[in-house]
C-alpha cells in the first residue's frame, strides 16, 4: 500500500476499491492480499492472521473472502 491508496480508503470510508483487490490468475498472492479481501486494517495483527490462514489454506483463503 502506499500512502495515495491509504488517503483512498480514508475517503471512502476505510473501504478497500476493488482495483486494489487481487485475485484470479494471479498465483502470488500475500498476506496484505487477504487482509485487504477480508475487509481488514492492514496492521501487524492481521498481516499475522493473514499469514496463517495461507499457510493454513493457500489460495484458498482469498478465493474464500472474494465470489
Amino acid at each position: 500500500m502506499n500512502a495515495e491508496s491509504d488517503s483512498e480508503r480514508e475517503r471512502l470510508g476505510g473501504v478497500t476499491p476493488d482495483r486494489l483487490l487481487h485475485t484470479g490468475a494471479r498465483d502470488d498472492v500475500d498476506a496484505e492480499d487477504l487482509v485487504l479481501a477480508s475487509g481488514r486494517d492492514i496492521t501487524p495483527k492481521n498481516l499475522e492472521w493473514a499469514r496463517r490462514r495461507l499457510e493454513k489454506e493457500g489460495r484458498a483463503a482469498i478465493d474464500k473472502q472474494l465470489p
